[in-house]
């Protein structure tokens, strides 16, 4: 009896050393983070001039570029890390208390909210189209350096990539830019405040959803605001760097989690399938990655004709009225998109060993469209219903998870579609497989200002993206397609349909 009281102290011990160290690692890289965007401008917080009046607030401490990037890719790999360690201390029975774990989570989006935009100039894009629908024009037809040319000094801070883009965000995403616009004014630190309010509150709302979701189940629960609410790595794509797709899973996530089952297999009821189509709809209508939802749950409701019209009809009555505001243009913008590749894709690594060095060669878009259909196909396939009761979560993760994947154009704030669904799912060896997807994706995006082409730091950060998370995305698109194929999910706890509470409101503990 001594011997096994030892090895369940020896546990406990390691369980707790593992909490408290997970604790140390996301608060540190949490506070790096912080200090980044108190720096101010720099290679990773876009040129701003400091409002009159009101946040975003910084001090500049006049930090070189290789500080800040070395500094932001140790935050990411020490989160990751401490993300990691807390996943495996709540499977090995950490039970710290729910409460105050909230309080340091929406403590942390608050100073984020406040602070600059970090990590991209997708903040500054939003800014420069919402105030060109404040002057009366649209983001659809005109570009950035057209409406420069109206006199607008505020496109002056127009990204040179995005210049002579047009926008391919959805209605919704557009109206969250004119209403920053009209708050922010003509200063645009002010209105990538607001732009950031709105994703805050966003996320904010996602954690809440979850942990209701969730709520009767403790290791779910932990589990879900370990790898969602307090993952440094998602607070600081999504609410640091304001970007849309938090506000475009808030809306996925809870149309999703809507179309509730009254018991597995039956149907969820009309009511239900119109808010769901509301929802999903929205989500479309900010980003159209989303429309996969969608399918998701109409394959959800496919024995249930009635409940599927009426998910029909939710979703037109979201989309239809946005896009004829916003007129043909806004689809016309989104179909000619065209075929572009992000630099980190996973494809390159396979071209270049055939000596491929095109980094758009002809039918890569088409070859991963098949890869797409095939990797979706065999996911839906293979991943087994962990969540019967909300019938929409499997197939809308097997898509997500293929798209987010296999696409060559992504970034990893899109991840946000996978990993909210994912949380609903007990604990596999597909969380590792996520989570060190995103850290690498996340290294690559820590900047915001392209570097002097002849710097050192400028190459070091060309192959790590061009090589090293390249490499990544494809090791982990494989290890996704073994885990299908072989099954091998390696699932830790009961099905969590029990995790899932029941419908009625119950206060947080």
């Amino acid at each position: 009896m001594a011997s096994v009281s030892d090895g369940d102290q020896r546990a406990a011990s390691v369980t707790r050393l593992l909490g408290w160290g997970a604790t140390a690692a996301i608060a540190f890289s949490l506070l790096i983070m912080v200090v980044m965007l108190v720096n101010g401008p720099s290679v990773s917080v876009p040129p701003l001039t400091h409002p009159a009046a009101g946040p975003p607030w910084w001090h500049g401490l006049h930090l070189r570029p290789s500080v800040v990037l070395f500094s932001l890719w140790a935050a990411a790999v020490i989160a990751a890390a401490g993300v990691a360690a807390g996943l495996v201390a709540v499977s090995r029975g950490a039970r710290p208390p729910v409460r105050p774990l909230l309080v340091c989570v929406f403590g942390v989006i608050a100073i984020f909210t406040v602070l600059p935009p970090g990590g991209s100039t997708d903040t500054v894009s939003y800014a420069i189209d919402g105030s060109m629908v404040v002057a009366g024009h649209s983001p659809y037809v005109m570009t950035p350096k057209e409406f420069l040319a109206t006199g607008a000094q505020i496109a002056r801070g127009s990204p040179t990539i995005w210049q002579n883009s047009l926008s391919d965000y959805g209605p919704l995403a557009t109206a969250t830019e004119w209403s920053a616009a009209e708050l922010g004014g003509t200063s645009l630190a002010r209105i990538t405040f607001w732009l950031k309010m709105w994703t805050a509150l966003a996320f904010g709302a996602v954690v809440l959803l979850l942990d209701w979701l969730l709520r009767s189940d403790p290791v779910m629960r932990l589990r879900a605001h370990v790898l969602w609410s307090a993952n440094p790595l998602l607070l600081w794509l999504i609410v640091a760097g304001g970007h849309i797709d938090g506000v475009a899973i808030a809306f996925g996530l809870a149309g999703v989690a809507v179309l509730r089952a009254p018991r597995p297999g039956t149907d969820p009821g009309l009511g239900r399938a119109v808010l769901a189509g509301l929802l999903i709809g929205a989500a479309i209508a900010v980003k159209s990655p989303y429309a996969l939802f969608a399918l998701a749950a109409a394959w959800a409701l496919r024995r249930h004709l009635a409940s599927l019209a009426a998910l029909a009809v939710g979703g037109l009555i979201a989309l239809a009225p946005a896009y004829l505001v916003s007129g043909r243009a806004a689809v016309t913008a989104l179909v000619n998109r065209g075929s572009e590749v992000t630099w980190d894709n996973l494809y390159q690594i396979c071209l270049r060993a055939v000596g491929i060095t095109n980094p758009v060669p002809a039918h890569l878009v088409t070859i991963a469209t098949v890869l797409c259909v095939a990797v979706a196909v065999l996911a839906w396939l293979r991943l087994p219903s962990r969540v019967p009761s909300l019938p929409a979560v499997t197939p809308a993760l097997a898509l997500s998870l293929a798209w987010t994947f296999m696409w060559p154009f992504q970034r990893p704030w899109y991840d946000v579609m996978i990993i909210a669904l994912l949380v609903l799912y007990p604990a596999s060896r597909l969380d590792w497989v996520v989570l060190i997807r995103l850290c690498f994706a996340g290294i690559t995006y820590m900047d915001a200002i392209g570097l002097p082409t002849a710097s050192r730091l400028y190459h070091l950060q060309e192959f790590e993206g061009h090589w090293i998370t390249a490499t990544v995305r494809l090791v982990t698109a494989v290890a996704l397609i073994w885990l299908c194929v072989s099954g091998r999910w390696g699932w830790r706890s009961r099905s969590a349909e029990s995790a899932v509470a029941a419908p009625e409101l119950q206060p947080l503990t």
